[in-house]
């Protein structure tokens, strides 16, 4: 067991790694919860114990105390014990503890390296059948380009955070009249305004967040996004170029794990 820091508001949690994840003491939680007594998560927990998994909650051996153990909270857990809480800043809390479950479910994707499931497969061969039209070599050079691209012996090899690239990159090559690929200056910049408008969203989406850190450097770069946009809006009028038309309002969200974003079509 390892552990790491986490804080919320005042409290400085000694935040236990257990099984690879993420929990909390119900002492610390309890502080947390704005409770005085250090062991009012715990009665919470043993009135409604049977809305608890193995997986929410454990005893685990105490540092301090071997001989007398502490109960732990997953994120998970945390969450539900909050839905019990009455105090004023269970809210709040609960809303903390989501935001910190959703970036812990970032942080496992990219650490394990996830590959694209069944589904996503079956998007990108539909792309590659659609475009080719039949022809064997024009079909076999896509896919070749495609792995090349991103590094993989295999389309079913793509990490599932490369997926909507991975669609975009397919989507945009194009094709001569005698069936060969070929990328040009116009692809070039349909991709770099592509990607321009995916970081304009996340911008919009966390700006807020970034600005309480450091409230001069995003008014500064606030102004470079309003150009960006008027680039993009330009550069695309003038190329005939038609934009992914994603809910970008939503995309760039904690909640939405990135091989869940091409479900954003709207």
């Amino acid at each position: 067991m390892n552990s790491l820091t986490l804080s919320f508001n005042e409290t400085m949690f000694n935040v236990v790694r257990y099984e690879q994840d993420i929990w909390l003491t119900s002492t610390e939680l309890a502080q947390a919860l704005g409770y005085k007594q250090e062991n009012a998560v715990s009665k919470i927990f043993n009135r409604k114990a049977d809305e608890f998994t193995q997986k929410m909650t454990q005893v685990v051996e105490n540092p301090q105390l071997p001989s007398l153990g502490m109960r732990i909270f997953s994120l998970r857990g945390c969450h539900l014990i909050a839905m019990f809480a009455r105090t004023p800043v269970a809210k709040e809390f609960r809303k903390w503890v989501l935001d910190v479950l959703d970036k812990e479910s970032l942080q496992q994707l990219i650490d394990t390296r996830v590959k694209i499931n069944a589904e996503q497969q079956a998007e990108l061969k539909e792309i590659v059948d659609r475009r080719a039209q039949g022809e064997r070599r024009l079909h076999a050079e896509m896919w070749a380009r495609h792995n090349k691209h991103f590094r993989i012996a295999r389309y079913s090899d793509l990490l599932a955070i490369h997926f909507q690239d991975a669609v975009n990159y397919l989507e945009t090559l194009e094709i001569k009249s005698k069936g060969n690929i070929y990328i040009d200056e116009k692809q070039s910049l349909e991709m770099l305004c592509v990607h321009a408008r995916f970081f304009q969203a996340w911008w919009n989406t966390h700006s807020p967040a970034l600005a309480k850190l450091n409230p001069l450097l995003v008014s500064m770069l606030n102004d470079n996004m309003f150009s960006m946009s008027s680039a993009i809006s330009g550069v695309s009028k003038k190329c005939g170029f038609k934009m992914p038309n994603y809910d970008y309002d939503h995309m760039f969200e904690l909640k939405t794990l990135p091989h869940e974003r091409y479900k954003l079509l709207k």
